[in-house]
């Protein structure tokens, strides 16, 4: 289930899915999601996704939420061209 408030985050709680994503969640209201999870009779896995980087993926784990998504990674590869071409030469 997918969350972009705290608000959300807490009615998503109450359906008791399997696991909640905090959308672009800032890093106090993932921590804030982190607390309210462990204070839940209903315990989820959470994931943070939306504006994660190489360079703020520490301190989104810090907040101790259990998954991190870096769209990043796979939004703007480019192409690699590594194919191997083979002669075979008759003896």
């Amino acid at each position: 289930m997918e969350v972009e408030t705290l608000q959300e985050f807490s009615e998503a709680l109450q359906a008791a899915p399997d696991i909640i994503m905090l959308d672009e969640f800032s890093l106090s209201d993932m921590r804030a999601a982190v607390e309210l999870n462990s204070a839940s009779d209903h315990s989820v896995k959470i994931e943070a996704s939306g504006r994660v980087t190489l360079e703020t993926v520490r301190a989104i784990a810090e907040t101790g939420v259990d998954y991190i998504s870096i769209g990043s990674i796979t939004k703007h590869v480019r192409a690699v061209d590594l194919s191997m071409r083979l002669e075979f030469v008759a003896r």
